[in-house]
């Protein structure tokens, strides 16, 4: 590839391969350049470091959840029907990509924990979309609740269980299904929903 036409996008599918083949721990900057077939440097005109490269890798990976979270918020319906429907569309997102390939999921689910600031910005923005379907459902009468942030913050530790990879050996089991609803029940409870 000429580094002439070196894309993030290309970058970052490399790096996604080189840590495959090498490991998360074996990875290096390096590697990556080989597979492009460009030299070291020209991977540093466009991230600054292998931190800064394993940043954009991750926040590409975690990302991926708000294509099927955003047409959940496009859909016309009641927030209680929009709500379950994101925490459930939260929840599949996550267990396609354990079941798909376990080993990057695991590996991933390592660099997240591993890069500074990927998760922070990631859970704002999860919570942000939250915060805006309780919104919703408290000015249409739905909900019943005085602040839809404190809320969504609520909401989403409680479903913490079937969406942080830390808990992924647990989500296939029929327990899991069963929590689910449980909390789903209770949430909508605490939300005031019919009251």
């Amino acid at each position: 590839m000429a580094e002439d036409g070196l894309s993030k996008a290309s970058i970052l599918d490399a790096a996604e391969g080189a840590l495959r083949k090498f490991g998360l721990a074996k990875t290096n900057m390096s590697d990556v350049a080989r597979a492009l077939g460009v030299s070291h440097a020209a991977l540093y005109r466009h991230y600054e470091n292998k931190a800064a490269l394993r940043l954009a890798v991750v926040e590409r990976w975690m990302g991926g959840v708000f294509e099927p979270l955003g047409a959940v918020l496009a859909e016309e319906a009641p927030p209680e029907t929009k709500l379950y429907r994101w925490l459930s569309a939260l929840r599949e997102f996550k267990r396609e990509r354990a079941r798909q390939d376990p080993e990057l999921f695991a590996m991933y689910a390592a660099l997240v924990a591993e890069t500074e600031g990927a998760l922070e910005g990631h859970a704002r923005l999860l919570a942000e979309q939250l915060a805006g379907i309780i919104e919703a459902g408290a000015n249409s009468g739905a909900f019943v609740c005085k602040d839809a942030r404190q809320a969504a913050a609520g909401v989403f530790y409680a479903f913490t269980r079937f969406h942080h990879a830390a808990h992924a050996a647990e989500w296939d089991t029929p327990e899991s299904e069963a929590g689910f609803e449980a909390v789903w029940q209770l949430t909508l409870h605490g939300l005031g929903a019919g009251s």
